[in-house]
């Protein structure tokens, strides 16, 4: 999978998705994008995120209250750091995507801290 990604990906999009890298914040393109669409993995196509679930959390990374299905994402306990977070990877590639936490607004209670670089955009 790894030459396969190298020949998609973008050396950036290759260590978040492949690496399990992070991007600094408030660099992303889609930290500030309120377009109407879907968000798809970037390495596979998979759907992942409606943009009606879009919000601006403030913290400098792309943020979603939900999923587009539940099914889409896997979730890891990742203990790196120091502490415990829970990684989010697309389901159908294995791609890292960022981490999901609870401290989001309602309905969900969850923030899905994506990285712009691991999404692509498909617009309605």
């Amino acid at each position: 999978m790894d030459e396969q990604w190298k020949s998609k990906l973008s050396p950036e999009q290759f260590k978040i998705c492949g690496l399990g890298g992070t991007e600094p914040p408030f660099t992303g393109k889609y930290n500030k994008h309120y377009e109407k669409g879907m968000y798809l993995c970037a390495a596979c196509g998979q759907e992942l995120f409606p943009s009606t679930a879009k919000f601006d959390s403030g913290s400098g990374w792309p943020s979603f209250t939900a999923t587009i299905k539940s099914g889409n994402v896997r979730l890891i306990d990742d203990h790196t750091y120091g502490m415990h977070r829970v990684e989010v990877r697309c389901s159908q590639c294995d791609s890292h995507l960022g981490h999901v936490f609870e401290d989001g607004p309602p309905p969900t209670g969850q923030r899905w801290c994506i990285n712009s670089l691991s999404l692509d955009f498909k617009p309605l």
